[in-house]
């Protein structure tokens, strides 16, 4: 199995896929009004998103870019796990 970088990652994506990272990345690092549950569930949006729109980069998305929006999440609250299972 061939591990990509985040930004080879990146690369390989259509525009719309692109610019839904870069969104999510940035109102998870930026948005002075965001809570760790509309955080958690900006990331699950995110990843249901591409399974409907790039379904054959979901498991890249999840190997890759999961794991860093989830580490935002946690170093913007401080919190060294999040919940996991369904979000309210």
């Amino acid at each position: 199995m061939v591990v990509m970088e985040s930004d080879e990652f990146r690369s390989t994506l259509d525009a719309r896929c692109s610019l839904m990272l870069e969104v999510a990345s940035r109102t998870l690092e930026e948005d002075p009004d965001l809570k760790l549950c509309e955080g958690l569930r900006l990331i699950e949006a995110t990843h249901r998103a591409f399974a409907r729109l790039a379904p054959d980069t979901v498991s890249s998305f999840e190997a890759i870019e999961l794991p860093r929006l989830r580490g935002l999440l946690m170093e913007r609250f401080g919190v060294a796990e999040l919940p996991s299972g369904p979000l309210n």
